[in-house]
């Protein structure tokens, strides 16, 4: 079903694509973390906002309506996440997302299982691009849109730092460790943002109150042909160790001789 999907689109010049944009519910990027009293994780009880990489991908959906309104047929948010995720949906809602997907789990799922996740909805609803952060902030482990693409067995585009779509085909400049790469591929695409593809606009009061109106599909966990169940537990969580205070010295000599103290410890 997805290579027919793929085939249509590359006979195709002129195409209305579907765009899906997964987004994660974090601690804010602002909050000093702390563990949790069990030692297991982290606090929780603090202030959370959208993953800002997931917010630079709501915005280049969204930017890519706004440069070819023939392009963009439909931008769809989705998450996994407990009751409370409802509130950055809504925040996607309000930037210009159309609609989205709320998938419930009461624990922080890993990246396989949101993987599969994803597919299932991709196969379901025929998306042909799909624009995800490269990471989530909490987590950082860079993994979900590889996986996904693996799974799909599709073209792949991580560290976006530019996008250009026509054509059925996803033009992609991304940020590597020597500079700057320019990659095709044809869509059906997974594309990772990086943070200098653009800056999220702030959504305002009236889309704020349209996105009430918008709609979000809510799916249970039980109903998914996905088992979101944890192969991995966290034993133990601990701060980093404190930092020790400088010393002062008076000489050059000093300093070389407690250098060299040090070194030898």
């Amino acid at each position: 079903m997805f290579v027919s999907r793929v085939n249509a689109i590359r006979a195709s010049r002129k195409v209305d694509i579907n765009v899906l944009v997964p987004i994660k519910r974090c601690i804010d990027y602002a909050v000093k973390v702390r563990v949790s009293p069990d030692g297991k994780g982290v606090d929780n009880t603090v202030k959370h906002s959208m993953n800002p990489f997931d917010e630079i991908a709501v915005e280049e959906a969204i930017r890519l309506r706004e440069k070819n309104k023939s392009l963009v047929d439909s931008i769809t948010a989705i998450t996994i996440g407990p009751q409370k995720a409802q509130d950055t949906l809504r925040t996607a809602l309000a930037m210009g997302a159309d609609k989205a997907i709320h998938v419930q789990a009461e624990h922080n799922v890993e990246p396989l299982q949101v993987a599969k996740t994803l597919k299932h909805f991709i196969d379901r609803d025929k998306f042909e691009l799909v624009l995800m952060g490269k990471q989530a902030i909490d987590g950082d482990e860079n993994a979900t849109g590889q996986m996904l693409a693996g799974l799909l067995d599709c073209g792949q585009a991580t560290f976006a730092s530019s996008l250009k779509v026509a054509d059925g085909k996803a033009t992609v400049t991304r940020e590597i460790d020597g500079g700057l790469e320019t990659v095709e591929g044809n869509l059906p695409m997974i594309v990772t943002t990086d943070l200098r593809l653009n800056e999220p606009r702030y959504a305002s009061l009236p889309n704020i109150m349209k996105a009430k109106k918008k709609p979000i599909e809510n799916v249970k966990e039980s109903d998914l042909p996905v088992d979101l169940k944890n192969r991995l537990e966290t034993i133990k969580v601990t701060e980093p160790a404190q930092r020790t205070g400088g010393q002062k010295v008076d000489s050059v000599d000093e300093l070389v001789e407690k250098l060299k103290q040090n070194a030898l410890i």
